[in-house]
């Protein structure tokens, strides 16, 4: 790409050096703008690896999964993802007749990853991690299978969380392994309890709870609705001293 502020620069060398006082001044003072409307001007490409530059590296894993935060890279993997009829259902965004919201454009996943990474800068600068989530990858191949974050973070310190995974990569034990890790990680970081709230038909949900040590403590009758029709809830929870998953060894 050619550089039109090197030319700038160029051209105007001769000229400074011809010239004394108040000439030579207006002189540097017309260079100066020259290159700020220039930079002004210019359109390059945004390189997304630098747009992510200030999202904070956490990353939990047991060797098996790994999480970390979203790249705008990840938008295309979201987008895919949020086309699945699952994903619709139990974690996408419906209206108040339990309509699903349209698909996820590249551009529209992007937005979300953008709100990720600002909930990623206020939870380093002392927030509660609520609204952080974490991409879910195969921790060998680095390969994204899901999605699990932080739905809100009370002033009672009780978090609450979700997860999807990928159709491809569902039956693997990656949702099991995810809800451990991030469980572990908000206990550590001082959650009095950690929650989660399923659809009573979402049975494969239902059991990555029990098997990631969380308790049914109860069914919200009518408590959400999809496509006109009213659904029950259910409710599990872990508490970090009950919860039997604590032990980073124990296996899922």
């Amino acid at each position: 790409m050619k550089r039109p502020d090197v030319h700038v620069a160029r051209a105007c060398e001769l000229n400074v050096a011809e010239v004394h006082g108040a000439e030579r001044d207006a002189l540097l003072a017309r260079v100066e703008e020259l290159f700020a409307r220039e930079r002004a001007e210019r359109k390059e490409p945004i390189d997304v690896r630098e747009a992510d530059a200030d999202i904070p590296v956490v990353s939990l894993s047991d060797g098996v999964v790994t999480l970390r935060p979203w790249s705008r890279d990840d938008a295309g993997f979201m987008a895919e993802a949020f086309a699945d009829p699952a994903i619709r259902r139990y974690n996408g965004a419906h209206d108040r007749l339990g309509r699903p919201a349209p698909p996820l454009s590249i551009e529209d996943a992007e937005a979300i990853i953008d709100e990720f990474a600002s909930s990623w800068r206020a939870f380093v600068a002392t927030e509660p991690p609520s609204g952080v989530a974490f991409a879910i990858t195969d921790a060998a191949s680095g390969g994204l299978v899901g999605c699990c974050g932080v739905d809100d973070w009370s002033t009672a310190d009780v978090a609450q969380f979700g997860y999807w995974i990928g159709p491809s990569a569902r039956g693997r034990g990656y949702a099991t392994r995810a809800v451990v890790l991030l469980t572990r990680w908000l206990f550590e970081l001082g959650a009095a309890r950690a929650f989660l709230t399923i659809e009573a038909d979402n049975e494969a949900s239902a059991a990555v709870a029990r098997r990631a040590g969380f308790v049914h403590e109860g069914t919200m009758r009518a408590h959400s609705v999809w496509q006109g029709e009213r659904c029950d809830v259910m409710w599990f929870a872990a508490l970090p001293l009950e919860w039997t998953m604590r032990d980073p060894d124990k296996p899922t």
